[in-house]
């Protein structure tokens, strides 16, 4: 998603311009404008095959083109202003991907969570998937009702192509001394249109057919489609209606080319792909098909309890964590005799910042048998200690008492497969990992899965 990206950049741009992205985006925006939303957006196809149900419909009015403008305003609130002030702060922000967007609820999260090997996910669901849910399925609905609701109201994409518009080398144009100002392109559109070609003007085509004067024609895709013959031209009707014909073989050509992209996507990884996540073994470590295993910077050779690997039962790797804000490192193989729980969370992850203040009790709790780390996943501008101190709350989380972790090089996230936050791993005193949790935890469950380690000496 070029929205996603973009907001991404300039959250993470801190004083520099993402002049890269930009560039990208003014180069669709150049070529094809806004018909990149008429004929290339895979969510403006479900809008339209959702318009297609029968029922009553709302037509444009005079209100509807008020609303228009509306998505103007997300765009340059939770598009540009929203990304960029959180860029000057601890973590980065798309505001727009997170709080609103359906498409990215509907094509990516929706997907996943059907997909059975990502049911852990469903541990990490909270308020702000509820809130975006809910919000995918009223536009939706509305989708029904009114054609294409969210690109007409609140796409900001659409609102940042639509100023290519009349620039564009690709789309629709207007014969202006040929033009008679008759209204019935405008009121064939179902978009909110002035005139043919604006800013609204999704570049479908179906305004050619109705110009009496033959003043609408296409531009840029000739070699795809015939230019509608002007007043002035004595060639047959049939021109015409071949002309058309071939604006509809191409709707019909692209929304074909999709669906099948789709499908055969969504059959590949849900039924096809069965490969099972593979570990990734660090180098510092050894098979442990002989009798002896030297782990690490272990004082001596030590036999392991199970077979070396990252799933439940198994003996877990060397791990070497560095500590933020010290010149210090947690080294699993020096920590043997205690407990070790390891939380992987980042400073963006509400559900990770929900469960933090448990792991902190329950380290001061069992302070003489356990250490627990909390590794922040790397992400790129984030002073974790500055976070911690200034605003997460809890500036008493740097007193040492849960250790703070920094996955450099994102190791531990390959070694454990992880692909989302938070995730909690727990480790005996054997260096035998007995409890592995996806999700958000609770003060309950982690005593328990404590307690279980503990006992399992």
């Amino acid at each position: 998603c070029p929205l996603g990206a973009l907001q991404n950049a300039l959250a993470s741009s801190g004083k520099t311009i993402p002049f890269y992205l930009f560039g990208i985006i003014m180069l669709y925006g150049l070529i094809f404008g806004r018909w990149i939303c008429g004929f290339l957006c895979p969510f403006g196809l479900i809008q339209e095959l959702l318009h297609k149900i029968p029922t009553p419909k709302l037509k444009k009015t005079r209100i509807t083109r008020v609303l228009s403008y509306l998505k103007y305003v997300i765009l340059v609130f939770f598009v540009f202003i929203l990304p960029i002030a959180y860029a000057f702060r601890s973590f980065p922000l798309p505001a727009f991907c997170k709080y609103i967007c359906p498409a990215g609820t509907l094509e990516g999260a929706m997907g996943l969570l059907s997909n059975k090997v990502n049911e852990g996910y469903l541990r990490m669901l909270g308020p702000l998937f509820t809130w975006k849910f809910l919000l995918m399925v009223s536009f939706l609905v509305a989708c029904v009702f009114i054609f294409r609701f969210f690109c007409r109201f609140l796409c900001p994409l659409g609102a940042l192509y639509g100023f290519f518009n009349k620039i564009a080398l690709v789309g629709v144009k207007l014969d202006k001394q040929s033009c008679t100002d008759c209204g019935l392109c405008v009121g064939k559109c179902k978009m909110d249109i002035r005139h043919v070609g604006d800013m609204e003007c999704i570049n479908c085509g179906d305004c050619i057919d109705v110009c009496p004067t033959k003043a609408i024609s296409w531009k840029g895709v000739g070699f795809l489609l015939a230019d509608n013959e002007v007043a002035s031209s004595n060639k047959s009707k049939a021109k015409k209606k071949s002309t058309v014909k071939c604006t509809n073989a191409l709707k019909a050509t692209v929304a074909v080319i999709m669906v099948v992209v789709l499908c055969s996507a969504l059959v590949y990884y849900n039924f096809i792909d069965g490969r099972e996540p593979q570990s990734v073994t660090p180098p510092n470590t050894v098979d442990t098909s002989g009798t002896q295993t030297e782990i690490g910077n272990a004082p001596g050779p030590v036999k392991p309890s199970a077979p070396l690997g990252t799933s439940v039962g198994n003996t877990c790797p060397e791990l070497s964590i560095d500590i933020v804000g010290k010149n210090d490192k947690f080294v699993l193989s020096q920590n043997r005799g205690k407990v070790t729980v390891l939380n992987f969370w980042f400073t963006t992850c509400g559900p990770c910042l929900a469960e933090l203040p448990h792991f902190y009790e329950v380290a001061k709790e069992y302070s003489d048998n356990l250490s627990i780390v909390a590794v922040h996943i790397q992400q790129p501008n984030v002073d974790v200690t500055s976070f911690i101190q200034n605003e997460s709350g809890h500036p008493e989380w740097n007193d040492g008492t849960m250790l703070i972790g920094w996955d450099t090089g994102n190791v531990c996230m390959k070694l454990f497969n992880i692909q989302a936050c938070p995730v909690t791993i727990v480790i005996n005193a054997d260096g035998v990992i007995t409890d592995s949790f996806i999700g958000g935890i609770s003060h309950k469950e982690l005593t328990s899965a404590v307690e279980k380690a503990l006992g399992d000496r």
